[in-house]
């Protein structure tokens, strides 16, 4: 089935849905590099993202989702098959204590809407770029707190494109790793239990402090993909880069933040080459001076340019 085939047939399918062609990927990502999608979906239910996903099983199309591009680089070569776009599943809405959150929402706009109710527990996601689908797939923290410190529990869709419920225990969240991720499912929604044990005050307090360290140490006046690198037992990835000199080196349009060393910028025109040459780099350095290996927090997917 040939893209405009694909196209032709998941029109008909599709209720609330908008599909595009050979569409650019580097527009949906923070690096703001990345080749084309065979087709592109944005979704606009819950419904048409099960209808899609059972398409694809059914017809063994690859299917690749993304929420809002922040810790991902798409290769230069772009991604085949479908790729279904999450960001129009958006809604979040508070029902007494609990959160809950459509997995392409802002986890940045869910922490806000807890404020707002004087609900605490987010906090800690006030300054994380992501989407809720995203922070769950991850377990994704900052500043001492996790996404499993508040998660009840989560809808999702399976390859064959039912819908399932897992528990927060069922999820299996650990360091940067969920169930999600590991049978390809695909969250919808998400529902956070918080507390009311503090005020407005209180709650937003934290919050600008936490603000203001992100935006005092980390270089959000580049195009980036987020923190490169998960943390090594017993050390930090971006102390291991500064103390390795790395600072600043480059390799094409990207370099290694001059402002955190945890951070690779797009800073002249860079491609996702450029960002994979440099992480390669500075995971052969680290571990040639420091004995340390360095894994990946950031996701690399799709295909390399034919050369």
């Amino acid at each position: 089935m040939n893209n405009t085939q694909l196209d032709q047939e998941l029109k008909k399918l599709l209720t609330s849905s908008v599909i595009k062609i050979d569409e650019p990927l580097y527009k949906y990502t923070y690096t703001e590099t990345g080749g084309a999608a065979d087709v592109y979906v944005e979704a606009g239910t819950v419904e048409d993202t099960a209808a899609v996903i059972a398409f694809a099983n059914k017809n063994n199309i690859p299917v690749t989702y993304l929420g809002n591009g922040s810790n991902i680089i798409i290769r230069d070569g772009g991604i085949r098959g479908i790729v279904v776009s999450l960001l129009k599943l958006n809604d979040i809405r508070v029902e007494g204590r609990t959160l809950v959150a459509e997995s392409g929402a802002a986890i940045i706009d869910a922490s806000r809407l807890a404020l707002q109710h004087e609900l605490s527990g987010l906090e800690f996601a006030c300054g994380i770029p992501g989407s809720v689908g995203g922070a769950v797939y991850m377990n994704a923290g900052a500043y001492g707190g996790e996404v499993k410190d508040c998660l009840i529990q989560v809808t999702a869709i399976n390859e064959s494109g039912d819908f399932v419920k897992l528990t927060l225990e069922e999820l299996e969240l650990g360091y940067r790793t969920s169930r999600v991720q590991t049978e390809h499912l695909v969250v919808v929604s998400a529902e956070f239990e918080l507390s009311e044990e503090k005020n407005y005050d209180e709650i937003k307090a934290v919050m600008d402090d936490l603000t203001e360290k992100r935006e005092s140490k980390q270089p959000l006046e580049y195009p980036s993909c987020g923190s490169v690198f998960q943390r090594p037992p017993g050390n930090f990835a971006g102390k291991l880069i500064q103390d390795a000199g790395l600072q600043g080196y480059r390799i094409g349009g990207v370099e290694v933040s001059k402002k955190h060393a945890g951070f690779m910028v797009n800073v002249d025109g860079g491609t996702a080459g450029d960002y994979e040459a440099l992480i390669e780099h500075v995971q052969n350095t680290i571990q040639d001076q420091f004995g340390v290996v360095l894994h990946r927090e950031v996701r690399i997917i799709g295909d390399n340019l034919e050369k």
